[in-house]
């Protein structure tokens, strides 16, 4: 194939990085050429992004097959992690661009197929890599469904019965508590937030034990309220729309057991989602109120628009007493992380260093970027009560540490644990091509990738 001089001219001027044309013979191939520049905007997101983007541009164009010679990884190496993860990084970039979530479409078209042929120096790892990244994406793509799921389709116990037909895997055991077992346990602070729907809540609870012995038992929780109107501290219309997407941190736990069975890691886990709607109705809880939780504690209600924090204190309580080495939870939690971090970070909170690195490390190599927050019991003031152990929401500054505060009630002190706010990632936003038009499975992705350091560096 000829290539015309021009396009050479074209690629060699700096205001140029992208130019494309097609094949004189008339077939149905376009050939891109690139133009990488590592410079100080260049980072270890770069191939996933782009190729994401090239994904997404490509369903238009009358090609129906694509071949990517991957660059030397020398050239970039001291931008990732290692072989794996850059190459990974080009292989989840292509399945991301990908999705599309389209089943309320009556004019949806069916996708068509479309290869993507790969080569590389060392193909015996590109292999490893890609089959590998298809399981992990098949978990984000199966998350990224459920936090996209509209919520009068998604109820607390269609939300459970999802999650035991996609584990349905080897090793992994799925429980459901409805509302019967929920009140037999004395689990009134989830009780409490879905007692006005006429969808009842539910808790699930995920064990995942791999065939051979793993030396940690890690949990897992997720808060999933699949919908929230706020409850009698209702939100404005506004505020409710993306509210079908308030279980994205129970997608993230239900999405990385399901990668990790699939990839058999060597790890224990227990997830647990509380499964609820915070709606209005005759028998809502209501500010004022004061909720004896699980644990005893009593949780005074002053907003019931702070409903993930009181849900999470039953789950929290409850996977605490399984002793667990650690236990690391996700939610989308509180509109003040937002405000405090924009769409593109999540906050990590967590006194313990060593679970900390563990989790930037995964962060910075998935670019499901986290920022750490301070922690400092400063804090606990804001939530003191004046007759109960706790209220659930404290003053306006500071919102998203109270709320990581609150929590921090309800888990055993000797264990480690971090609480990851995501309600800022977990939601579409414009900052990477793979997350503009769909709500982003955040954070399945970060967990294989922490399950992973922990494996590899013995934590």
């Amino acid at each position: 194939m000829k290539i015309n001089p021009l396009y050479k001219e074209k690629f060699l001027d700096k205001e140029t990085n992208e130019i494309k044309f097609h094949s004189s013979e008339g077939d149905p191939v376009a050939v891109i050429l690139k133009k990488i520049k590592t410079d100080r905007e260049f980072n270890s997101d770069f191939f996933r992004d782009y190729l994401a983007g090239l994904m997404i541009k490509l369903k238009n164009e009358p090609v129906d097959s694509m071949t990517l010679i991957v660059p030397p990884f020398k050239d970039f190496e001291k931008y990732f992690a290692g072989e794996k993860e850059f190459l990974r990084s080009m292989a989840e970039g292509l399945q991301l661009g990908n999705y599309s979530f389209d089943n309320y479409k009556s004019t949806a078209k069916k996708a068509r197929p479309f290869e993507v042929n790969l080569h590389y120096s060392d193909n015996s790892l590109l292999k490893r890599v890609v089959t590998d990244t298809n399981y992990v994406m098949n978990a984000v793509f199966m998350a990224r469904d459920l936090v996209n799921e509209p919520a009068i389709k998604l109820t607390p116990l269609e939300l459970a019965s999802r999650a035991k037909k996609e584990l349905a895997l080897p090793g992994v055991k799925v429980i459901v508590w409805n509302k019967k077992e929920l009140e037999k346990r004395k689990m009134n602070a989830i009780l409490a937030v879905g007692g006005a729907s006429d969808n009842p809540p539910c808790m699930i609870i995920i064990h995942y034990k791999p065939a051979k012995s793993a030396k940690k038992k890690i949990a897992l929780v997720g808060k999933g309220v699949t919908y929230d109107s706020g409850g009698l501290s209702i939100k404005p219309t506004s505020g409710m729309l993306d509210m079908k997407a308030d279980m994205a941190g129970g997608a993230a736990v239900i999405g990385a057991i399901k990668a990790a069975a699939l990839l058999k890691l060597p790890v224990e886990l227990i997830g647990v989602v509380p499964a609820v709607e915070n709606m209005i109705g005759g028998k809502s809880y209501k500010p004022g109120d004061v909720i004896i939780s699980a644990s005893g504690k009593t949780i005074e209600v002053k907003d019931t628009d702070a409903e993930g924090r009181i849900i999470l204190a039953d789950a929290l309580h409850y996977v605490s007493g399984q002793k667990p080495h650690q236990i690391i939870d996700f939610a989308t939690l509180t509109g003040a992380c937002v405000v405090a971090l924009g769409e593109i970070a999540a906050g990590l909170f967590t006194e313990n260093n060593e679970l900390a690195e563990g989790l930037l490390q995964a962060s910075n190599t998935t670019y499901e970027r986290l920022w750490q927050m301070p922690f400092w019991s400063d804090y606990e003031k804001m939530i003191e009560s004046e007759i109960a152990d706790v209220a659930n929401l404290g003053p306006r500054w500071g919102g998203a540490i109270t709320a990581g505060k609150f929590l921090q009630n309800f888990v055993d002190p000797d264990i480690p644990w971090a609480h990851i706010d995501i309600a800022g990632p977990a939601l579409k936003h414009k900052s990477r091509s793979y997350t503009e038009k769909y709500n982003t499975g955040f954070g399945v992705r970060l967990i294989i990738d922490y399950l992973l350091y922990t494996i590899n560096n013995g934590k």
